[in-house]
């Protein structure tokens, strides 16, 4: 079958983006309309519920089919209940987009002085949350033929010297494992591991005069910092017909920080 740009669209699909309510320039927030920009329905979920709200309200009034969903995801039941708002609302799930995290408010002690609470509350939300989400819309995912799922990692996994790239590391490997369980049955699961992005909360924990952009600009192959909507194009084409062959992947999207072969 000859290319199309056409196989970018995501019209007919439904999308769950998790995280995609909170802080106001956020990633989440950038994800969720860049799939409804593509044509999909898209469930804004969050533990912000308010937030979420005002996110598919901002779809909606810009043309496009959206709800919002409180979710938290760390509770089984909670998932649970996502998914099947997803399938009352729009009939179905076929992407889902594991975004939630938590960054700002980890505990950046050191493996020998982070608690115990702090250590398995990162887990609950960055590891857990994505796998109770993809069992939440799995069984929708079956139904309809298949589905795609993208998980957010994040360049400080690699490597990982801290508790929060510790988490998206394993997020790493969980992706690699849905990949391989589910791909006979059309369901691909592929991670986005973005570089130091200039969302509210990136900011907040790396502000402008931060040590650590001076680092990343001798680093970097292009420029150290990025803006939200740069990682939308990566995102589109692992949830579109055109990143139907990719699964198990995960795409660095850093201006070059983090170089893999």
């Amino acid at each position: 079958m000859a290319f199309s740009l056409d196989q970018f669209r995501l019209d007919g699909k439904v999308a769950v983006v998790t995280g995609a309510g909170g802080r106001g320039n956020s990633i989440g927030r950038a994800y969720a309309l860049g799939l409804a920009r593509a044509g999909a329905a898209v469930v804004v979920a969050d533990l912000n519920g308010d937030g979420a709200q005002a996110v598919a309200d901002e779809i909606v009034a810009a043309g496009g089919k959206a709800i919002g969903v409180r979710v938290d995801v760390a509770d089984e039941a909670s998932t649970l209940a996502m998914g099947k708002v997803a399938v009352e609302a729009f009939g179905g799930v076929d992407i889902l987009v594991n975004n939630a995290a938590l960054m700002v408010d980890i505990s950046y002690d050191n493996c020998e002085t982070v608690s115990l609470d702090a250590w398995n509350k990162a887990f609950a939300v960055n590891l857990n949350g994505a796998l109770l989400c993809a069992r939440a819309v799995l069984p929708s995912m079956r139904e309809r033929g298949g589905g795609r799922i993208v998980n957010q990692v994040s360049g400080g996994a690699f490597p990982a010297t801290g508790l929060y790239g510790i988490t998206k590391l394993a997020l790493v490997g969980l992706t690699t494992s849905l990949a391989k369980q589910f791909g006979k049955e059309g369901v691909t699961c592929n991670a986005i591991a973005p570089g130091n992005v200039t969302s509210d909360a990136g900011k907040l924990l790396v502000p402008d005069d931060s040590p650590f952009i001076q680092f990343l600009q001798m680093s970097c192959a292009t420029k150290p910092r990025g803006e939200p909507d740069e990682l939308v194009g990566t995102l589109l084409l692992l949830c579109s017909p055109a990143g139907e062959w990719i699964t198990g992947q995960t795409i660095h999207v850093d201006g070059g920080w983090v170089l893999r072969p």
